[in-house]
């Protein structure tokens, strides 16, 4: 039976997560906002010498509802505290006890080190079987040439840290999927290198770069899961495992910035001395209430199906449809969510005065990083229908 009922020291945790997110996060979420690529120090500095508790992990229901706490503050913040990140999901979904230890262990001691995975390409979006770049062995090594674009936190790991960056390249372009395999690359390594930062719509206290790799050898090891190429969907299913893994961390943001605008939402509402009447019928609710409401159910519904995501990821449960289902529903509920606080609060909400805009615009990018909305409809679809890729696109 699924049990989400919280002990006193796991709400001890999530509370913690929530002071920091009220007292570190929030009061200079606007400054980062505005000064895009500053690096936020002093948030840094705190959040790896907390490190130990597991405030940025984001596995388990605990761990997910302290990432959901830390983007009520800010997200893009959030995304930029180091720790093994996208990357380090990767390397626990689809690597080996001994790459654990390798590639993890270094998150918890000397300076601020940061994870970043590396998948979409100029020509390669959500269709991952499209990948360009490649692997190709040498020996006891392999060379990766290619060119990846968006990747969340790559400055910082590769450029400000000794982090690690795991890419997606195929080892067999004639296998199609088959033949994509994942890679871990430490910062260092000849043959990378960061190529620019976006400049981004939203998130802008976290870094998103291109990262580009001519002849960069890596140890044979380094190779996370098998390296010979056997069934149509072997490699995908590593990919695959990955996604079970963070999307529904990526709900669990979303899930926190849209709560941050439900928040700041009803306390304006409540100093115009206006109460949300949820005992009425809808009949006799003002337009205002009914918005609100359905604004909050859309909210705990995305809320549950990450919960449930995440408790069958912590359970050892197949979670491929949950996972996806969470990411899809949390994705479209923050920027309907965060939009319509906007469109409530009129002119103010439009303006820089407070941060409803800021929310729809960090929101966003949660309907598209690690399998766009439709992507993931798609998915969920195919799942329930049990169709094929090629029964269903």
């Amino acid at each position: 039976m699924i049990d989400f009922e919280l002990t006193a020291e796991e709400k001890a945790k999530i509370q913690e997560a929530h002071a920091v997110a009220e007292k570190k996060f929030r009061p200079v979420s606007r400054y980062y906002d505005e000064h895009e690529h500053e690096e936020p120090q002093e948030i840094i500095d705190f959040m790896w010498e907390n490190r130990g508790k597991g405030f940025v992990t984001g596995l388990g229901v605990v761990g997910a509802l302290m990432v959901e706490e830390l983007c009520w503050g800010d997200a893009g913040l959030y995304l930029a505290s180091p720790g093994p990140g996208l990357g380090g999901a990767a390397v626990f979904a689809a690597g080996t006890k001994e790459q654990w230890g390798k590639f993890l262990a270094r998150f918890n001691e000397g300076k601020p080190k940061w994870g970043a995975m590396a998948m979409t390409e100029p020509g390669c979006g959500s269709d991952t079987s499209a990948i360009q770049a490649t692997a190709t062995r040498d020996g006891d090594y392999w060379v990766l040439n290619g060119e990846k674009i968006f990747v969340t936190m790559g400055h910082r790991a590769l450029d400000l840290s000794e982090g690690i960056i795991v890419v997606w390249a195929s080892v067999d372009k004639s296998a199609g999927r088959a033949g994509m395999k994942s890679f871990v690359v430490e910062a260092g390594t000849p043959g990378m290198k960061v190529e620019k930062k976006e400049k981004k719509l939203g998130i802008k206290a976290s870094d998103t770069v291109t990262v580009t790799f001519d002849n960069c050898r890596i140890p044979f090891s380094n190779i996370l899961g098998k390296a010979e190429v056997k069934s149509k969907t072997e490699g995908f299913k590593g990919a695959m495992a990955t996604f079970d893994v963070t999307r529904p961390m990526v709900a669990a943001q979303a899930l926190g910035v849209t709560r941050a605008a439900l928040d700041m939402l009803r306390d304006e509402i409540d100093k115009r001395g206006i109460k949300i009447r949820y005992e009425l019928p809808r009949s006799k609710q003002t337009a205002l209430e009914r918005d609100f409401i359905e604004m909050e159910a859309n909210w705990r519904a995305a809320h549950l199906l990450m919960i449930r995501a995440m408790w069958q990821l912590g359970s050892g449960q197949s979670n491929a449809l949950e996972a996806s289902m969470s990411k899809a529903k949390a994705g479209r509920a923050a920027t309907l969510i965060t939009q319509r606080a906007v469109e409530l609060m009129g002119p103010l909400g439009y303006s820089r005065k407070n941060l409803f805009e800021k929310f729809m615009r960090d929101a966003k990018i949660n309907d598209i990083f690690e399998g766009t909305g439709q992507i993931n409809t798609l998915v969920v679809a195919r799942r329930l229908l049990d169709y094929t890729r090629d029964q269903l696109k």
